[in-house]
């Protein structure tokens, strides 16, 4: 006679930081999980992982499932989950601020989180829209660290400011702004702007900051020394990160991840 398995002694399968996730966010959509689940296992396979501080997959298509850090999926400050303000639209395709008032607040601080000349910001936009608004943080301009992804410059242009807005500010061509763009520092001689694990543009420039600011990152706007004075974002978001900097190859490894994992959800660009 074969044995006989309990079903409720049977533990879940599969990686447990995206079942930490899934748990916390309250996921139960099997595509959904399934998304979640190939993600986390495609960056650790990629030695991405432990390079991440926050992690916002956007999935689940409420406010209340948007906020939670993939990386730390608790509902806390320290944690860095998400605090919405203004006006935002949740939808199971991500997050889309008004541009009037709509924000997000981190809670990661730069200078506490993060490591000088080792950084790095990811934004996974759906519109093709042209804005100008900043995403990140700055100590009322210096230093700073923050991305913009289609300027009304003509042409076009991405913006990455690396801590200085003069020496640092580095931009590319950009006449679509879908897609992921990575804003990374891997030395203090090097800082690039990324899409879809192309490099579009590399500043060598010796680096003339000592510090990261010490304001929390926003989406939707920077935080400019406590207080919003830009443009308000209007660009649904699918995906955000922050954390370490990130070389080409993990880069372009990390589009694929991100990629594959928009994809399963039916809403890649």
């Amino acid at each position: 006679m074969g044995m006989i398995i309990n079903p409720y002694l049977v533990q879940p399968s599969g990686d447990a930081d995206a079942q930490a996730f899934i748990t916390a966010a309250g996921i139960t959509d099997n595509t959904q999980k399934s998304a979640i689940e190939t993600l986390v296992t495609d960056l650790k396979g990629y030695g991405i992982w432990t390079k991440m501080s926050a992690l916002y997959p956007f999935v689940g298509g409420t406010a209340t499932t948007h906020k939670y850090n993939l990386k730390n999926p608790l509902d806390t400050d320290a944690a860095f989950r998400l605090v919405f303000n203004g006006g935002w639209t949740h939808s199971s395709n991500g997050v889309l601020p008004n541009g009037t008032n709509g924000y997000a607040d981190t809670k990661l601080v730069p200078n506490t989180s993060l490591t000088f000349n080792n950084t790095h910001l990811s934004l996974y936009s759906r519109t093709n829209i042209v804005t100008n608004a900043w995403n990140g943080a700055s100590n009322s301009y210096l230093p700073i660290f923050a991305m913009m992804l289609r300027s009304s410059d003509n042409p076009n242009l991405v913006y990455f400011d690396g801590y200085d807005y003069s020496a640092h500010r580095i931009s590319a061509t950009n006449t679509d702004s879908r897609g992921l763009f990575i804003a990374s520092i891997t030395s203090s001689t090097s800082q690039k702007i990324i899409k879809n694990g192309s490099v579009l543009v590399t500043n060598t420039t010796a680096q003339t900051q000592s510090a990261l600011p010490s304001y929390s990152m926003y989406l939707g706007n920077r935080n400019d020394a406590g207080t919003i004075t830009g443009t308000y974002d209007n660009k649904e978001l699918a995906f955000a990160s922050i954390g370490d900097g990130l070389n080409d190859t993990e880069a372009a490894n990390f589009y694929t991840a991100v990629q594959t994992f928009q994809t399963t959800l039916g809403r890649n660009v």
